[in-house]
């Protein structure tokens, strides 16, 4: 057997080589980002437990002077005066720290002239920071900078801290982004950057993808010029049970250096001498609140670590190219040569245990050597590689099945028979669009059902239940699609033109409702459970024609149309009803049958909502008390969309009190039970979503 035999057929290894090559290409372009930064959360509790405690700790050269919630009630005054900002930054000069960095954005004048006395004491202290924000924007890039008002920016050095996620789907803040067209134009550099430049007396460069502080190289950066963080991890309660604030054991409160006379300044001296200070908020009325892959912590804390990450030479990288060549290869090579086997639970097992293994290593490489391998990408690789090469076995298997089914099955209604024997060229391959209305229908727990009930019985009792059902659907001119199991899929409209296709179609849908009920009489008194059949039905533009191959054609509809009808056939099972309309199949026969509107739902895979009806027989031929229901039913109805959920509960316990299983009625007696505990939000638009197909 040679190797074009053997492979013959193998569609899936082809692809699945692909996936991992657009695997690397995704973990390069860094497409998948979004999911990359979540797992990286993960990876740093386990390093932050595991990793080298010299690395997990926080930097001892940098510590925060904080205003927080306490200091506010002993202040009484929000936000913090900026002559006692001057008092801090004199203070803290006084001390000997090495650069004081504000995060406070100095962007507007005082409107109690107190901007002289900064203005002064940041001249004096010689060594002042202040924060700027840098305008950046994914498509047009670096705008400009916003910097501290002129007299503020003239006396002192900038730095732009832009705390943000990499996603606005992700908050997680993994890495700090070094954009060097900041830096060409305006001379312009992160916040932790430049207080380290000062720190240290060197001006920083890049180079290659490298952070430069004078000559020294101080981190690798990625080819995004991204520098992961290393977060320290935060401190424990005093009980061990949770996490305290990074600023309460590593931090000064402002008060503490604002309220104390000279000598007790000099008492604490030894906490700021030649370290870099950052002065920030860490009150919650801030919102300067992130998170992080070490949990909820301030901006000002951020900053901190951002240098406590620099001052460690970064110890964290992403790994080579060439490193996640090797792995996704690895990976490669596993995926491929568990395809071989034929046995599914050993095939599935090996994929399983090699993606563990990977992710286990993600995990070892990230806590202990600081090396970030690109997990997510690689994943979906595995995954996908799985359903696809379990779905070519599957393809396999079901292709054999059907033709055997095909060889002795007929597919078409005597009606499109007799179409096709006028116009043979009708057997061509091939459709066209119209208006139609598409029918699905389903036995509700059919598994359930059918369960002690030998192969013959059941065969014999589908076969009746089948029949029955078509009968309705031929003698109405509608078109047998095909059945699946027990699932019988019609439609009218076509071959031949009916402009009142909506109407046949309810009108045999209410039939087949009514010789159902004589059925499910006549098998409950043969002993056998009781029998409910769902059904859905749905009018719309779809494609109907020959679809299929040269060598075997079905007449079929398909199209968006013809999927909502098998959505709303699965519907029914959210209101426990039974024959499920849209409003485009009610408006086209609204005069013709009548109907209980459900609700407004958004199905599965649908974006936009519909209204939907159950419809109940022929017009004017609802009596008695499913009458009543109905009409107490709308209002209750009504109510809901009012907002006015106990009235609406009211209305549908007099329902259920009228008719126990009336399904739609339990349906929304329970949703006005949650909706009086749990009220939806105010902009709620009243529309149901459905979570499952059915």
């Amino acid at each position: 057997m040679n190797v074009l035999s053997f492979l013959k057929g193998r569609f899936d290894l082809p692809l699945v080589v692909l996936l991992f090559g657009l695997a690397l290409f995704a973990e390069y372009q860094e497409a998948l980002t979004i999911v990359e930064d979540e797992t990286i959360s993960y990876r740093h509790l386990l390093r932050s437990e595991y990793g080298d405690p010299k690395l997990t700790a926080p930097s001892p050269e940098v510590i925060t002077v904080y205003t927080d919630e306490d200091f506010y009630d002993e202040y009484e005054v929000y936000p913090l005066r900026r002559v006692d900002l001057a008092t801090i930054i004199t203070r803290l000069s006084a001390m000997g720290a090495s650069v004081i960095g504000v995060d406070m954005l100095l962007d507007f004048n005082s409107a109690y002239n107190e901007d002289p006395t900064l203005i002064q004491a940041i001249e004096a202290a010689g060594n002042v920071l202040l924060v700027s924000q840098a305008e950046i924007s994914g498509d047009a890039g670096y705008q400009k900078t916003n910097f501290a008002i002129p007299k503020f920016a003239s006396v002192a050095e900038s730095g732009y801290s832009n705390i943000s996620s990499n996603s606005d789907l992700a908050e997680t803040m993994v890495r700090l982004r070094i954009h060097p067209e900041v830096a060409e134009r305006d001379n312009g550099w992160p916040f932790a950057v430049k207080a380290l430049s000062m720190h240290i007396g060197e001006a920083p460069s890049i180079q290659d993808h490298q952070l430069y502080i004078g000559d020294e190289m101080v981190a690798q950066l990625d080819h995004q010029n991204d520098l992961y963080l290393d977060y320290p991890r935060l401190p424990r309660t005093l009980d061990s049970a949770g996490n305290r604030a990074r600023h309460e054991e590593e931090g000064i409160a402002a008060g503490d250096i604002l309220f104390v006379d000279e000598e007790e300044l000099e008492d604490l001296s030894f906490l700021v001498n030649g370290k870099i200070v950052l002065i920030g908020e860490v009150a919650e009325v801030a919102h300067d609140q992130f998170e992080t892959p070490a949990g909820n912590i301030f901006g000002v804390n951020i900053i901190a670590s951002e240098i406590g990450t620099l001052i460690k030479g970064g110890p964290l990288r992403a790994a080579s190219l060439t490193i996640e060549a090797i792995v996704a290869a690895l990976l490669l090579i596993v995926i491929l040569g568990s395809s071989f086997i034929t046995a599914p639970l050993i095939r599935n097992g090996i994929s399983l245990l090699g993606a563990v293994a990977f992710i286990g290593f993600c995990f070892w490489a990230y806590a202990i050597q600081g090396l970030i391998v690109s997990m997510v990408p690689n994943i979906i690789a595995v995954v996908l590689s799985v359903i696809l090469v379990n779905g070519r076995f599957y393809l396999n298997e079901m292709g054999q099945k059907a033709y055997i089914k095909d060889a002795f099955g007929q597919y078409l209604s005597p009606t499109v028979v007799a179409d096709l024997v006028k116009d043979p060229d009708k057997l061509t391959l091939g459709g066209e669009e119209r208006e139609m209305t598409a029918y699905f229908s389903d036995i509700a727990g059919f598994s359930t059902f059918s369960e002690g009930m030998t192969p013959t019985q059941l065969v014999g009792l589908l076969n009746e239940y089948l029949t029955s059902m078509c009968d309705v659907i031929i003698g109405s001119d509608g078109t047998i699609d095909k059945f699946e199991g027990d699932a019988i899929i019609a439609f009218w409209g076509a071959p031949i033109d009916q402009p009142a296709h909506a109407r046949q179609a309810c009108f045999a849908s209410i039939d087949m409702n009514h010789a159902l009920g004589d059925l499910r009489d006549h098998w409950m008194a043969k002993g056998l459970p009781k029998v409910a059949v769902r059904m859905g039905v749905n009018t719309g533009r779809m494609v109907v024609g020959n679809m299929g191959s040269s060598q075997r054609i079905n007449y079929t509809i398909m199209g968006d149309a013809v999927n909502l009808a098998a959505r709303l056939e699965g519907a029914n099972k959210a209101f426990r009803s039974d024959l499920m309309i849209s409003e485009s199949t009610y408006l086209q026969c609204a005069d013709d049958v009548d109907v209980r509107e459900l609700d407004i739902i958004r199905v599965v895979g649908k974006a936009e909502p519909i209204r939907v009806y159950q419809l109940l027989n022929r017009k004017n031929q609802t009596a008695g008390v499913l009458a009543d229901v109905v009409h107490r039913y709308h209002g209750g109805l009504q109510l809901i969309r009012d907002r006015n959920f106990l009235d609406a509960k009211a209305a549908f316990q007099a329902c259920v009190d009228l008719i126990p299983d009336d399904g739609p009625s339990l349906t929304h007696l329970a949703r006005c039970e949650e909706f009086v505990l749990t009220p939806p939000p105010q902009d709620w638009d009243g529309v149901m979503e459905l979570k499952e197909k059915g």
